[in-house]
C-alpha cells in the first residue's frame, strides 16, 4: 500500500524504486498535479526542458529509415532496468536490431541483470538491424516531456533528472496521486487507501497535461528531419497517450477531449494537435491491435477471453500490456513497415 499523508515516508518508498548506483532527488518526487506544475520552474526539470525543446540534436549514422521511438516510463529508475523495457527491449534485440555503440549503464546494474536477459537491454545508443532500419529511443515521461535514451544518465556535463525522481501525480484512477499535505490541495480521502481529486488537482492537471503535449510537440517539431517515422509505444487509455493524439484522435482512441474543472470544460491537447498531419506521432498499439492480441494471447494460454482479458490488463513483465509478446509483435511489424505518405 502506497503511504498518503506521511510526505517523508512516502520519499522513503520512492527511493526504493531508483536503482544503485543511482539516488532520489526528493526534491523531485512529485506527487500531485500541483506538484507537478511547480516542478516546471524546479532548477533541474527547467534546464532539462530548456535543453530537450532548443538544443538537443540527436547524434544518428546514415540509415535507409530512421525511426523515433517513444517508449513509457516506468516506476523503476533508471527506465531501462524496470521489467516492461528490458522486456521491449529484449524483443527488439531478438528482432535483430543491435547497439551501434557502447553506451552502457553502470557496470553495477549490468551485473545485476537477469540471466535471460541480453547485456544488450541496457545499451542507451541507438538500435540498427541489417536492413538499415535504425531506431533512436525516446521516453515520454512528466515532468521532463522526453528523455531521449543516451542522455538517460547525463547530459551536457550534468546528472539526469531522469534517474532521481519518482512522479505518479497525473494517474488519477490510481487514487493516491495526491499531495495531502499542500496548502492547494482539495483532494479528499474515499477510504483508507483511495483518494479523489478535488477541483484544484484537476486544474493542475490540465495545466500539466497541456504543457507536456506542447513540450512533446516543440521537441517534436524540431528534430523530426532526423525521421522517416515517430512512433510513441503508449499504452490505450493512460495518459501518455492523452499527451500525443490530436483532438481528431480522441474518440477512436477513447479518451478523454476536455476536463471539467468547476463549472468550465477544458480542452485536453495533444503534440499532434501542435504537428503537421504528415509529421504526426502514430500512436501505437491500436484499439483493435489490442483486441487481436488479446485473442492471440488466448490461444497461446490454451485459455478462453475472458481469462485472457484478466491477464492482459495485468500486464506483460509486471507492468502494462505494453511488454506482452502479442502486442509486440505488432510493434515489431510496424517499426519494419515504412509509414504510408
Amino acid at each position: 500500500m502506497v503511504t498518503v499523508t506521511n510526505r517523508a515516508q512516502r520519499i522513503e518508498e520512492s527511493a526504493q524504486k531508483i536503482e544503485s548506483p543511482f539516488v532520489l532527488d526528493p526534491s523531485l518526487c512529485l506527487y500531485s498535479p500541483q506538484d507537478n506544475v511547480d516542478s516546471l520552474t524546479h532548477p533541474r526539470i527547467a534546464a532539462w526542458l530548456d535543453f530537450v525543446r532548443n538544443e538537443y540534436v540527436p547524434d544518428l549514422p546514415k540509415a535507409k529509415r530512421r525511426v523515433l521511438l517513444f517508449m513509457p516510463c516506468t516506476k523503476t529508475k533508471p527506465y531501462p532496468f524496470s521489467s516492461e523495457h528490458k522486456a521491449i527491449n529484449q524483443r527488439l534485440a531478438d528482432s535483430g536490431f543491435k547497439p551501434i555503440a557502447r553506451l552502457d549503464l553502470p557496470q553495477e546494474l549490468m551485473a545485476r541483470l537477469e540471466p535471460e536477459f541480453s547485456q544488450d537491454v541496457l545499451n542507451l545508443a541507438p538500435l540498427m538491424n541489417d536492413a538499415g532500419t535504425l531506431i533512436h529511443r525516446m521516453v515520454i515521461s512528466e515532468p521532463m516531456s522526453v528523455v531521449p535514451y543516451e542522455h538517460i544518465v547525463a547530459y551536457n556535463g550534468l546528472p539526469s533528472p531522469a534517474t532521481a525522481y519518482d512522479d505518479p501525480g497525473l494517474f488519477e484512477k490510481r487514487g493516491n496521486a495526491v499531495s495531502p499535505w499542500r496548502d492547494n490541495s482539495t483532494a479528499t480521502a474515499i477510504s483508507a487507501t483511495r483518494w479523489r481529486w478535488g477541483e484544484e488537482e484537476k486544474r493542475h492537471y490540465v495545466l500539466m497535461h497541456n504543457e507536456m503535449a506542447k513540450a512533446v510537440a516543440d521537441v517534436v517539431a524540431r528534430i523530426r528531419p532526423h525521421y522517416d517515422d515517430v512512433i510513441a509505444w503508449v499504452a490505450p487509455g493512460l495518459t501518455h497517450r492523452s499527451f500525443v493524439i490530436g483532438k481528431g484522435e480522441r474518440a477512436a482512441n477513447n479518451v478523454a477531449s476536455s476536463r471539467l474543472v468547476g463549472a468550465e470544460r477544458i480542452p485536453l491537447l495533444g503534440a499532434n494537435d501542435f504537428l503537421p498531419k504528415a509529421e504526426a506521432i502514430r500512436a501505437l498499439p491500436t484499439l483493435d491491435d489490442c483486441k487481436d492480441a488479446i485473442g492471440r494471447l488466448a490461444n497461446r494460454l490454451g485459455i478462453d477471453t475472458v481469462q485472457a482479458t484478466g491477464i492482459y490488463a495485468r500486464g506483460g513483465a509486471n507492468a502494462t500490456p505494453l511488454a506482452l509478446p502479442e502486442l509486440l509483435d505488432v510493434l515489431i511489424a510496424q517499426i519494419s513497415t515504412p509509414r504510408k505518405k
